[in-house]
Formats: structure tokens, C-alpha cells, sequence
């Protein structure tokens, strides 16, 4: 139903909502249409959230759902057939918890909504936005962006070991972090372990300046990022003084047992079978671990078998054992790398079939 608040002027510069749009205009377009919905926002930030920058993300709605959307003030109209006003309808309620408390609508969450809504998981998605993770050290919620995003949280949640495999910027080493955080502030375990291969330095690490952890932390860096994030750069340094969270070189692992910890081996497709089977035998009692990885960018020399693809084979339907995948879809990054990720995986595709031909 209608707004029954006093219309909100437009401001002007940056802060303005919508583009002031006379009746006569709407009526122009509804004549060519069908009929119009109108919904009611709470707030100028909301507004702002709903309509993106420029009023981009009501026209990525457009293109989504057909609909024709005009944003007066605090009134977005809504214009179109019935098919395409439940659709436009649907979308904007599926992201109603972002865009309600003044979170910017990005073209993943639409897409997202827009997926929930076609396999029939719209109350699924809606749950998932209504619940939020963990809140950064800058007030911002952090919520899980995709269904298979909340899968892996509820992975975590059930299973005392998870794989995470998936591509480059689906949220797998940043969702393993804060799960690892809240699992460690909820006394729940009482340290974080961090690890990684290194690859790139052949695990010498000896040839590296600096004490240990000078030396694997640029391995580490996205792991400390999302550490930053959660708790702010400060308290991590003073919890990896304390020893509540350590980095601990893959090289150096053997022989430990790990126990009342949450551990994080990430960048896992770098790992040898050997390495694998070793870190996966340190988990000690009362202790979860996380291994995340890309199977599409393995650095091992040719021929070497990875770890991370051994034990997704080796490990299915082991009790206590969780397996989630990513896919394209779950890239929560720039828009570019889902449609990066998609060019590779064709070319692998076509390479494999000629492979197979020849």
C-alpha cells in the first residue's frame, strides 16, 4: 500500500535518493504496461542501499525481472505485467534484510535471491540474509552471501573436519575465519591455528629473512586480513603474542597433536598427499578443522598428485566428514572474477575434450 509519510525531497550531490520523476511520466509507462505495485521504504538509507549507486542496482533489477522500477523519495514504483511485478516483488523482498538496515545491495546478492527464487528456496534465502555471522571491528554485519555459503557455515557448525573446494573468491578462507572466531570467543576452543604450504619457497623456509612467522606470514596474508577484519589489527597481534593464535609452518606440523584448537589449512590443493595425510592426523580432541583449496589452480610440479584431490576422494561419506563445493555462482568478489572463473573453466573444458579426441 501506498506510503502515508510526508514525500522526502531529493537532496542534492551525492546523497541524493532518487531522480525527481513527475506522475504524468509514470502514467506514460504504466500506459504501455499492466498495472503498478508501490512499496514503502523505511529511510533514506535504505533507499540508498535498495537503489545502488547511480540507481545501478535498480536497473540490474530491471534487467533481471523485466519490471520497470521509479524511486520517488521513500516510494519505489514498481511498473509492469503481473509476471514481472511478482518477480520484481520477490527479488526486492528476497534482499529486504541487506537493503532494510542500509546494506548496499551488490549483484551477487541479487543473483543469489534471483537463483533461491527459480529452485523454489526463497524462504531459505530469506532465512540466511536474517542471520548474521559475526560484525567486523567497523560495525558492518557479515552474513553468508549464497546458499552454499551457509551450507559450508552449517558445515562447520556439524562436522568436525570440512573441505571446502571451490574457486577464488567464493568466501572459503574468509567464512573458515569466522567461524574460527566465533567458535574461539564463544570459548569454544581455546586457540586458532593457521596454516598453509609454501609452495612457492618449496617449504626452505630457512631461506627467508626473519624469525618464523616472519617468514610464512606473506603465505598467510589472506588469513590475517580476515582476522583484521573481525578483530581489528591490534587484538590479533595481541592474541598471536599470547599464543591464542599461531602460525604453524605446514613443515613443522608433523608429529603434534592439536587438541581444544580450531585449525585452517588453507590453499590445500598445494599439498602433497603425504602433507595431507599428516595434517589431517593432527586434530586432537575437542578440535575442528577447515581445509579449503582450488583443485583449478594446483603449483605442484606436473605430475605430483595434490592432497587436496586425494582427500575429497578418499574422505566421501566418512562420518564427521563434510565435503562442500563452490561454483562460479558463489564468487562474491568483483563481478569480473565469476566471469574470469567461467572463461577458464570453458577453455579447461575444451582443452580436456580435445585431450580426450586426440
Amino acid at each position: 500500500m501506498p506510503n502515508q509519510a510526508t514525500p522526502v525531497e531529493p537532496a542534492a550531490g551525492p546523497e541524493r535518493v532518487g531522480q525527481p520523476v513527475s506522475d504524468e511520466a509514470i502514467v506514460s509507462v504504466e500506459s504501455s504496461l499492466e498495472g503498478r505495485r508501490i512499496l514503502a521504504l523505511p529511510d533514506p538509507s535504505a533507499a540508498l542501499a535498495l537503489a545502488g549507486e547511480a540507481e545501478a542496482t535498480l536497473r540490474r533489477i530491471e534487467a533481471l525481472t523485466g519490471a520497470k522500477l521509479v524511486l520517488r523519495g521513500l516510494e519505489l514504483v514498481i511498473l509492469g505485467r503481473p509476471p514481472q511485478l511478482e518477480r520484481a516483488g520477490a527479488l526486492i523482498e528476497a534482499v529486504r534484510p541487506l537493503w532494510q538496515s542500509g546494506e548496499r545491495v551488490s549483484a551477487v546478492d541479487l543473483q543469489s535471491a534471483l537463483t533461491a527464487l527459480d529452485t523454489g528456496r526463497a524462504e531459505e534465502h530469506g532465512a540466511m540474509g536474517r542471520h548474521v555471522l559475526a560484525t567486523s571491528v567497523g560495525g558492518r554485519p557479515l552474513r553468508a552471501r549464497t546458499l552454499r555459503q551457509k551450507g559450508f557455515i552449517e558445515a562447520m557448525e556439524r562436522h568436525d573436519l570440512t573441505l571446502a573446494i571451490g574457486p577464488a573468491g567464493t568466501g572459503k578462507t574468509f567464512l573458515a575465519t569466522v567461524q574460527a572466531v566465533r567458535m574461539l570467543q564463544e570459548r569454544r576452543v581455546e586457540r586458532l591455528v593457521l596454516t598453509r604450504p609454501a609452495v612457492e619457497a618449496g617449504e626452505r623456509l630457512g631461506f627467508l629473512p626473519g624469525d618464523l612467522q616472519q617468514k610464512v606470514d606473506p603465505y598467510l596474508r589472506p588469513l590475517y586480513d580476515a582476522l583484521h577484519t573481525l578483530l581489528g589489527r591490534e587484538r590479533t597481534e595481541a592474541l598471536l603474542e599470547k599464543g591464542v593464535i599461531e602460525v604453524a609452518p605446514l613443515a613443522y606440523m608433523r608429529g603434534r597433536t592439536l587438541a581444544d584448537a580450531f585449525v585452517i589449512l588453507d590453499e590445500a590443493q598445494n599439498t602433497t598427499a603425504a602433507q595431507m595425510r599428516m595434517v589431517l592426523t593432527r586434530l586432537g580432541e575437542n578440535s575442528r578443522m577447515v581445509v579449503t583449496g582450488d583443485i583449478t589452480q594446483i603449483d605442484l610440479p606436473l605430475g605430483q598428485l595434490s592432497g587436496l584431490v586425494e582427500a575429497q576422494q578418499v574422505l566421501a561419506g566418512v562420518e564427521g566428514v563434510a565435503i562442500c563445493r563452490f561454483s562460479d555462482a558463489d564468487v562474491v568478489r568483483h563481478p569480473l572474477v565469476q566471469r574470469l572463473v567461467q572463461a577458464y573453466a570453458r577453455r579447461d573444458a575444451r582443452s580436456m575434450a580435445t585431450a580426450a579426441r586426440t
